[in-house]
């Protein structure tokens, strides 16, 4: 392969995870975090980064050592590269930004067995070499905290009224409690998945329709 193809392979196994394969509007993973810590802008991107700095370090590490981990037990191996990373990403937090780290609480440790995570490491970072895998990761971690912000940020404005802790209306504002509870966040997700399912297939029959008049 030459560095132009690489290059571009690179590329496309980039975009992939932020649209084409998002991990959470195409493929449907780590719903737990997803629901659970998003009630705020703030806390689903600290999730978001706090998810990237595990799947991006076991991507590098497994795929580092993949020739090097026998196939009976790799996937006991990956939990144990996956868990270290996250008990790093947990000290870091509680070090960092001890008060967002007091609010997403044992969602952090639950990095653990994000299905996401997991899925990447026997899917893909085992069987590439280490630019792919962290390509990969990359753009895994990328769609998975737009998610999560897309998420977090609805429904803290329509629950709180705010943005980054921000007034957006004023005192006048009647905040929709619903959105900061779990149900909240199963209808703004079901609404963000409808609205992508929609544009996608206006897109197929744009498609559709431009290749019959061709």
């Amino acid at each position: 392969m030459s560095r132009s193809e690489a290059d571009i392979k690179a590329y496309d196994e980039f975009i992939k995870g932020i649209w084409k394969e998002n991990p959470v509007f195409v493929q449907v993973l780590g719903m737990c975090p997803m629901l659970a810590v998003t009630n705020t802008a703030v806390n689903a991107i600290a999730m978001g980064a706090a998810t990237a700095f595990v799947l991006i370090g076991s991507s590098f590490l497994v795929s580092l050592l993949r020739r090097f981990i026998p196939k009976e037990v790799r996937i006991s191996t990956y939990i144990v590269i996956i868990a270290t990373f996250v008990t790093a990403a947990d000290f870091l937090l509680q070090a960092i930004v001890p008060a967002i780290h007091k609010e997403l609480g044992a969602f952090i440790a639950l990095i653990v067995v994000n299905c996401l995570i997991l899925g990447r490491q026997e899917a893909f970072a085992s069987k590439h070499s280490v630019r792919f895998a962290v390509v990969d990761a990359a753009g895994m971690s990328v769609g998975f905290t737009i998610a999560l912000f897309l998420l977090g940020a609805a429904r803290e404005i329509l629950g709180f009224g705010t943005l980054f802790g921000q007034s957006l209306f004023g005192p006048s504002f009647e905040p929709w409690v619903v959105m900061i509870l779990p149900p909240g966040g199963f209808i703004m997700l079901g609404m963000l998945l409808l609205a992508g399912n929609a544009w996608k297939q206006r897109r197929l029959r744009t498609g559709n329709r431009v290749r019959k008049v061709a």
